[in-house]
């Protein structure tokens, strides 16, 4: 039951926003009483908590170089932008809606943008680029950017031009694009 709780509140939280959506509209859509929705979960607070964190996942694993999976990126945005269900990044949507009253949505939201820098601070110190924290900052902001163009465009080709943008900021940090198999290197190292 408390799956179908979450599933159902992740569902119309992301479609149609937290404030507009109230308990008893999830529950009504399950098929439960309120009471047995708050003996799952205690308050909205608490259900609005766990649907995002149910919405942090890790990065998959890959066998990509460090610099296509930073620009694959960018590609996976541009399909998602694409999704006729795509209404942006649930965490920056719900720090809009609810973040000034809510220290537990904040902190999630702040702790899944952070865990995304770390992911291509990490990718960008294995290619061995000088500075990799400040370069990862620029990066989610270009990933950031991209979907709030997107939102406001409904244009996917705006991953697309944040995906170029990504690559000169990369080429700038030493990583050489060629006709290599994998088609990037970097300069930094001699061994990729």
């Amino acid at each position: 039951m408390k799956e179908r709780i979450l599933e159902t509140a992740d569902r119309l939280f992301y479609l149609k926003g937290i404030r507009a959506v109230g308990v008893d509209t999830i529950a009504a859509e399950i098929g439960i009483s309120k009471r047995t929705l708050y003996n799952h979960f205690p308050s909205k607070d608490a259900l609005i908590s766990a649907y995002l964190q149910r919405r942090f996942v890790q990065p998959r694993a890959s066998d990509k170089s460090p610099a296509e999976q930073i620009l694959a990126t960018f590609d996976s945005l541009e399909r998602r932008f694409s999704s006729k269900d795509f209404r942006g990044c649930p965490f920056v949507n719900a720090v809009a809606e609810v973040g000034a009253e809510s220290r537990s949505v904040r902190k999630i939201a702040v702790a899944f943008k952070e865990s995304r820098r770390l992911w291509f601070r990490d990718l960008l110190a294995q290619i061995g680029v000088a500075d990799p924290d400040s370069l990862a900052t620029q990066l989610v902001l270009l990933v950031d950017g991209s979907i709030a163009q997107d939102l406001v465009r409904d244009d996917p080709a705006m991953a697309r031009a944040a995906k170029e943008a990504a690559k000169v900021l990369l080429s700038d940090a030493g990583v050489r694009f060629d006709d290599a198999p994998s088609g990037l290197r970097s300069r930094n190292r001699t061994k990729e």
